[in-house]
Protein backbone atom coordinates (compact mmCIF):
# COMPACT_ATOMS: atom_id res chain seq x y z
CA UNK A 1 0.00 0.00 0.00
CA UNK A 2 1.41 3.55 -1.23
CA UNK A 3 -1.08 4.93 1.43
CA UNK A 4 1.31 5.51 4.55
CA UNK A 5 -0.71 8.11 6.70
CA UNK A 6 -4.24 10.01 7.01
CA UNK A 7 -3.99 13.48 8.19
CA UNK A 8 -7.36 14.90 9.70
CA UNK A 9 -8.82 18.50 9.86
CA UNK A 10 -10.95 18.66 13.49
CA UNK A 11 -13.68 20.77 13.82
CA UNK A 12 -16.32 20.23 11.26
CA UNK A 13 -14.17 16.93 10.26
CA UNK A 14 -13.41 15.32 13.14
CA UNK A 15 -16.35 16.50 14.80
CA UNK A 16 -19.08 19.06 13.73
CA UNK A 17 -18.15 21.15 16.64
CA UNK A 18 -18.87 24.45 15.00
CA UNK A 19 -22.12 25.60 16.98
CA UNK A 20 -20.46 24.98 20.12
CA UNK A 21 -17.93 27.18 19.22
CA UNK A 22 -20.25 29.94 18.27
CA UNK A 23 -22.20 29.66 21.53
CA UNK A 24 -18.69 29.93 23.69
CA UNK A 25 -17.91 32.79 21.45
CA UNK A 26 -20.99 34.57 22.53
CA UNK A 27 -20.94 33.68 26.11
CA UNK A 28 -17.21 35.40 26.29
CA UNK A 29 -18.82 38.20 24.69
CA UNK A 30 -21.63 38.27 27.25
CA UNK A 31 -18.97 37.85 30.14
CA UNK A 32 -17.25 40.46 28.63
CA UNK A 33 -19.96 42.97 29.18
CA UNK A 34 -19.99 43.11 25.00
CA UNK A 35 -23.62 43.12 23.03
CA UNK A 36 -22.04 41.54 20.24
CA UNK A 37 -24.37 38.46 19.11
CA UNK A 38 -23.04 35.99 16.42
CA UNK A 39 -25.95 34.21 14.44
CA UNK A 40 -25.52 30.98 12.43
CA UNK A 41 -25.62 33.01 9.54
CA UNK A 42 -22.71 35.45 10.56
CA UNK A 43 -20.79 32.41 12.31
CA UNK A 44 -20.71 30.95 9.06
CA UNK A 45 -19.51 33.42 7.17
CA UNK A 46 -17.03 34.41 9.73
CA UNK A 47 -15.79 31.14 9.36
CA UNK A 48 -14.33 31.87 6.32
CA UNK A 49 -11.63 33.26 8.26
CA UNK A 50 -8.86 30.43 9.70
CA UNK A 51 -8.21 30.79 13.68
CA UNK A 52 -10.08 31.97 16.73
CA UNK A 53 -7.80 34.96 17.48
CA UNK A 54 -7.83 35.83 13.45
CA UNK A 55 -11.66 35.49 13.35
CA UNK A 56 -12.14 37.94 16.71
CA UNK A 57 -10.12 40.52 14.92
CA UNK A 58 -11.42 40.32 10.74
CA UNK A 59 -15.09 41.03 12.52
CA UNK A 60 -13.80 43.72 14.92
CA UNK A 61 -12.12 45.53 12.17
CA UNK A 62 -15.69 45.52 10.56
CA UNK A 63 -17.29 47.24 13.42
CA UNK A 64 -18.22 51.12 13.19
CA UNK A 65 -15.55 52.12 15.41
CA UNK A 66 -13.49 54.94 16.06
CA UNK A 67 -9.61 53.93 15.35
CA UNK A 68 -9.12 54.29 19.74
CA UNK A 69 -11.95 51.92 20.45
CA UNK A 70 -10.81 49.92 17.62
CA UNK A 71 -7.14 49.68 19.31
CA UNK A 72 -8.67 48.92 22.24
CA UNK A 73 -11.26 46.07 21.05
CA UNK A 74 -7.88 44.55 19.19
CA UNK A 75 -6.21 44.42 22.10
CA UNK A 76 -8.92 42.58 23.90
CA UNK A 77 -8.77 39.77 21.38
CA UNK A 78 -6.32 37.08 23.27
CA UNK A 79 -8.43 38.09 26.45
CA UNK A 80 -11.82 36.88 24.18
CA UNK A 81 -10.51 34.21 22.86
CA UNK A 82 -8.90 33.09 26.18
CA UNK A 83 -12.39 33.14 27.65
CA UNK A 84 -14.49 31.95 24.43
CA UNK A 85 -11.76 28.65 24.97
CA UNK A 86 -12.73 27.90 28.70
CA UNK A 87 -16.26 28.26 27.97
CA UNK A 88 -15.73 25.77 24.69
CA UNK A 89 -14.10 23.20 26.75
CA UNK A 90 -16.62 23.67 29.80
CA UNK A 91 -19.15 23.01 27.32
CA UNK A 92 -17.16 19.58 26.03
CA UNK A 93 -17.09 18.21 29.14
CA UNK A 94 -20.94 18.28 29.84
CA UNK A 95 -21.67 16.59 26.14
CA UNK A 96 -21.06 13.02 24.71
CA UNK A 97 -17.69 13.35 22.75
CA UNK A 98 -19.08 11.91 19.00
CA UNK A 99 -16.96 11.79 15.91
CA UNK A 100 -18.72 12.33 12.01
CA UNK A 101 -20.12 9.35 10.53
CA UNK A 102 -17.64 6.88 8.90
CA UNK A 103 -14.56 8.38 10.91
CA UNK A 104 -14.42 5.90 13.84
CA UNK A 105 -14.28 2.89 11.15
CA UNK A 106 -11.67 5.26 9.15
CA UNK A 107 -9.28 5.50 12.23
CA UNK A 108 -9.43 2.01 13.38
CA UNK A 109 -9.10 0.49 9.90
CA UNK A 110 -6.32 2.88 9.69
CA UNK A 111 -4.65 1.70 12.87
CA UNK A 112 -4.88 -2.02 12.21
CA UNK A 113 -2.81 -1.17 9.00
CA UNK A 114 -0.53 0.27 10.92
CA UNK A 115 -0.65 3.74 9.22
CA UNK A 116 0.52 6.96 10.90
CA UNK A 117 -2.32 9.40 11.92
CA UNK A 118 -2.19 12.97 11.98
CA UNK A 119 -4.04 16.19 12.83
CA UNK A 120 -3.65 19.36 11.19
CA UNK A 121 -6.23 22.23 12.84
CA UNK A 122 -6.30 25.82 13.05
CA UNK A 123 -7.51 25.60 16.34
CA UNK A 124 -5.42 24.98 19.86
CA UNK A 125 -4.44 21.91 21.76
CA UNK A 126 -6.72 22.59 24.41
CA UNK A 127 -9.57 22.76 22.43
CA UNK A 128 -8.28 19.75 20.56
CA UNK A 129 -7.67 17.83 24.39
CA UNK A 130 -11.04 18.96 25.22
CA UNK A 131 -13.03 17.52 22.12
CA UNK A 132 -10.88 14.46 22.24
CA UNK A 133 -9.49 13.53 25.40
CA UNK A 134 -5.70 13.08 26.13
CA UNK A 135 -5.97 9.23 25.69
CA UNK A 136 -7.58 9.53 22.16
CA UNK A 137 -4.98 11.58 21.08
CA UNK A 138 -2.25 9.05 22.30
CA UNK A 139 -3.30 7.06 18.72
CA UNK A 140 -2.19 9.92 17.25
CA UNK A 141 1.76 10.75 15.75
CA UNK A 142 1.41 14.48 14.76
CA UNK A 143 -0.74 16.98 16.30
CA UNK A 144 0.06 20.01 14.35
CA UNK A 145 -2.16 22.86 15.97
CA UNK A 146 -2.74 26.49 14.67
CA UNK A 147 -1.00 28.11 17.74
CA UNK A 148 2.39 26.27 16.55
CA UNK A 149 2.52 27.65 12.99
CA UNK A 150 3.16 31.70 11.70
CA UNK A 151 0.38 30.97 9.42
CA UNK A 152 -3.08 29.51 9.09
CA UNK A 153 -4.98 27.70 6.51
CA UNK A 154 -5.31 28.51 3.73
CA UNK A 155 -1.41 28.43 4.09
CA UNK A 156 -0.12 24.95 4.09
CA UNK A 157 1.74 25.26 7.24
CA UNK A 158 0.08 23.49 9.51
CA UNK A 159 0.13 20.53 7.01
CA UNK A 160 3.64 20.61 6.54
CA UNK A 161 4.33 20.64 9.88
CA UNK A 162 2.16 17.59 10.53
CA UNK A 163 3.61 15.65 7.26
CA UNK A 164 7.35 16.68 9.57
CA UNK A 165 6.02 15.05 12.37
CA UNK A 166 4.97 12.01 10.93
CA UNK A 167 8.09 11.32 8.95
CA UNK A 168 6.44 11.19 5.70
CA UNK A 169 5.67 13.13 2.57
CA UNK A 170 2.75 14.39 0.73
CA UNK A 171 2.65 11.89 -1.76
CA UNK A 172 2.05 9.41 1.14
CA UNK A 173 -0.84 10.49 2.83
CA UNK A 174 -4.55 11.18 2.10
CA UNK A 175 -5.99 14.94 4.30
CA UNK A 176 -9.35 15.11 5.26
CA UNK A 177 -11.47 18.29 5.69
CA UNK A 178 -15.00 20.34 5.59
CA UNK A 179 -13.88 23.82 4.37
CA UNK A 180 -12.45 25.88 1.36
CA UNK A 181 -9.98 27.02 3.55
CA UNK A 182 -8.71 23.52 4.67
CA UNK A 183 -8.94 22.07 1.19
CA UNK A 184 -6.86 24.82 -0.05
CA UNK A 185 -4.25 24.15 2.79
CA UNK A 186 -3.78 20.33 2.12
CA UNK A 187 -3.66 20.98 -1.83
CA UNK A 188 -1.38 23.70 -1.03
CA UNK A 189 0.97 21.05 0.68
CA UNK A 190 0.92 18.49 -2.59
CA UNK A 191 -1.77 16.32 -0.52
CA UNK A 192 -4.88 14.21 -2.11
CA UNK A 193 -7.66 15.85 -0.63
CA UNK A 194 -11.45 14.46 0.76
CA UNK A 195 -13.29 16.89 1.69
CA UNK A 196 -17.26 16.20 3.50
CA UNK A 197 -18.88 19.61 4.36
CA UNK A 198 -21.25 20.48 7.12
CA UNK A 199 -23.99 22.47 7.57
CA UNK A 200 -21.76 25.44 8.08
CA UNK A 201 -19.61 24.97 4.59
CA UNK A 202 -22.01 23.61 2.75
CA UNK A 203 -21.40 26.70 0.84
CA UNK A 204 -18.10 26.30 0.39
CA UNK A 205 -15.95 25.90 -2.67
CA UNK A 206 -14.64 22.54 -2.26
CA UNK A 207 -13.76 21.90 -6.22
CA UNK A 208 -10.15 21.92 -5.14
CA UNK A 209 -10.40 18.49 -2.99
CA UNK A 210 -9.92 15.48 -5.24
CA UNK A 211 -12.62 13.87 -3.73
CA UNK A 212 -16.10 15.23 -2.34
CA UNK A 213 -18.45 13.31 -0.20
CA UNK A 214 -21.94 14.24 1.45
CA UNK A 215 -20.31 12.24 4.64
CA UNK A 216 -17.39 10.26 5.09
CA UNK A 217 -19.25 7.05 5.59
CA UNK A 218 -20.12 7.42 1.88
CA UNK A 219 -16.09 6.45 1.52
CA UNK A 220 -16.34 2.47 2.43
CA UNK A 221 -13.40 2.22 4.23
CA UNK A 222 -9.72 2.60 3.98
CA UNK A 223 -9.50 0.46 0.99
CA UNK A 224 -11.58 2.43 -1.07
CA UNK A 225 -9.77 5.46 0.59
CA UNK A 226 -6.68 3.82 -0.69
CA UNK A 227 -7.47 2.81 -4.11
CA UNK A 228 -8.66 6.41 -5.03
CA UNK A 229 -5.43 7.55 -3.53
CA UNK A 230 -3.34 5.23 -5.87
CA UNK A 231 -5.36 6.52 -8.78
CA UNK A 232 -5.06 10.15 -7.74
CA UNK A 233 -1.04 9.37 -7.72
CA UNK A 234 -0.94 7.29 -11.20
CA UNK A 235 -2.63 10.35 -13.08
CA UNK A 236 -0.73 12.82 -11.50
CA UNK A 237 2.10 11.45 -12.09
CA UNK A 238 1.27 10.90 -16.07
CA UNK A 239 0.37 13.86 -16.39
CA UNK A 240 3.72 15.57 -14.52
Amino acid sequence: MTLRGLIFDVDGTLADTEEIHRRAFNAAFAESGLSWRWSRRLYAQLLKVAGGKERLAFYIDQLALDPAARAARLDDVAALHASKTRHFCASLARREKTLRAGVPRILSEAREAGLKLGIASTTTRANIEALLGRAVLRGFDAIACGDLVSRKKPAPDVYLLALGEMGLTAAQCVAFEDSAVGVAAARAAGIFTIASPTLWTAEDDLSGAALVVAEFEDLGGLDAIADRHARWLAQNSEAA
